[in-house]
């Protein structure tokens, strides 16, 4: 006779001391927003009460409120090993991303290279920039374990005019390393390449050194939300969408909070190792992700090949995503069924969609740890989904 599982017996329980902790939350929706460091809030205090002036003042309250500005300039441009100078500070990195895109196609014409994997900040201006006759948009093949189809990506590029290839560091959704150095050698210094790196930086280290533009944003790496920064490489010209006062050398008008600027600053710091410090996540996100599947008998992983380390998406047969998210919610777990940008829609991920159908997509939930998740939190987390699948 074969031997069956013993589902229950086989889910680790957490330690005594944690029991009284089932009703706790466990946060594993980092990809959507990470907890903000206590430094970077102490930092946040501080400016607040000193440096709140306008940082284009030149009093001294405001070169005081200019010099948190210019140390969270610093700082990015340590993170992602550029000059300060190549810094635009923005107000995260769906701006950052607007701007890469919509600074190259200003005038009609020419060709976009990017896919449906992208976050909606991308493939969103995307279909407005052909909507409006300014670009023709070539969308990549996408293969089932998540990564773009560099062959096709080699016959988009014998198109005449092609303008900018987009292509992310990291999915938001699977968390699949995209071959960013195979796309940099295809595109060189002939094609301008546009790097989403949001969910790279801190976390994993490749970022696309070597882009023409790189997107950041400052609460995916612990810091505040609404600021973030659009890297250029030295050289690279970037036009600007908005119009309006000289700040950010006139590339992005409008005032710089230097209250977030000494929260992205501290962060941006912190985040110089966070690579070394996601790698130990791993173990954890295996562990889970191992457990799940066993749970959940059908349950499939969404993206292979090389991935974050505190990253999985998998799609539960029987379930709708938001209704287990929602599930789980009541039990104290916070993950999430897609894109928290796409939040508020009904329609599956197109991200998921595009790698492996629209049943996959409608079934799918996105878990994503962080440097600090415990290993108590993921057997928390494994004893709430088994709570809520056994009920399917």
């Amino acid at each position: 006779m074969a031997e069956t599982f013993d589902v229950e017996a086989n889910v680790d329980k957490p330690s005594p001391e944690n029991r009284n902790k089932l009703r706790a939350r466990v946060y594993f929706d980092w990809n959507a927003t990470a907890p903000p460091l206590a430094r970077a809030l102490d930092a946040m205090h501080e400016a607040s009460l000193k440096a709140w002036a306008n940082p284009s003042s030149v009093h001294g309250d405001g070169r005081r409120a200019r010099g948190c500005v210019e140390d969270a300039r610093a700082s990015v441009g340590e993170l992602a090993a550029m000059d300060p100078r190549d810094v635009i500070l923005t107000s995260g990195g769906t701006e950052a991303n607007n701007l890469a895109l919509r600074s190259a196609f200003l005038s009609p014409g020419g060709v976009l290279i990017t896919s449906r994997l992208e976050h909606p900040s991308i493939t969103r201006v995307a279909e407005a920039l052909a909507r409006e006759g300014r670009a023709t948009v070539h969308w990549l093949r996408v293969a089932p374990g998540g990564a773009i189809d560099l062959d096709d990506l080699d016959r988009a590029l014998e198109a005449p005019h092609v303008r900018l290839v987009a292509v992310q560091a990291v999915n938001h959704e699977t968390g699949v390393i995209q071959p960013l150095r195979a796309v940099l050698e295809r595109t060189g210094h002939r094609v301008p390449l546009h790097v989403d790196a949001v969910q790279a930086f801190g976390r994993v280290a490749e970022t696309g050194q070597g882009a023409a533009t790189r997107s950041m944003a400052a609460h995916k790496i612990r810091g505040p939300k609404g600021i973030g920064a659009l890297i250029t490489r030295t050289g690279v010209r970037i036009e600007p969408v908005l119009l309006g006062g000289a700040q950010e050398r006139g590339i992005r008008p409008g005032t710089i909070d230097p209250v977030a600027a000494a929260g992205f600053a501290v962060a941006a710091h912190h985040a110089g190792d966070g690579a070394l410090r996601y790698a130990s996540v791993e173990k954890l996100r295996d562990r889970l992700e191992g457990a799940l599947i066993e749970l959940a008998p059908g349950a499939q992983v969404n993206g292979g090949g090389a991935r974050a380390p505190h990253v999985t998406n998998i799609s539960f047969p029987r379930w709708l995503g938001p209704e287990l998210v929602a599930a789980l919610d009541l039990e104290g777990i916070s993950v999430s069924s897609g894109s928290a940008c796409s939040a508020g829609t009904h329609e599956p991920s197109p991200v998921i969609d595009a790698m492996l159908g629209p049943d996959r997509a409608a079934s799918a939930v996105r878990i994503s740890l962080g440097e600090s998740s415990t290993t108590d939190e993921v057997e928390l987390a494994i004893s709430a989904f088994f709570k809520v699948l056994r009920r399917s």
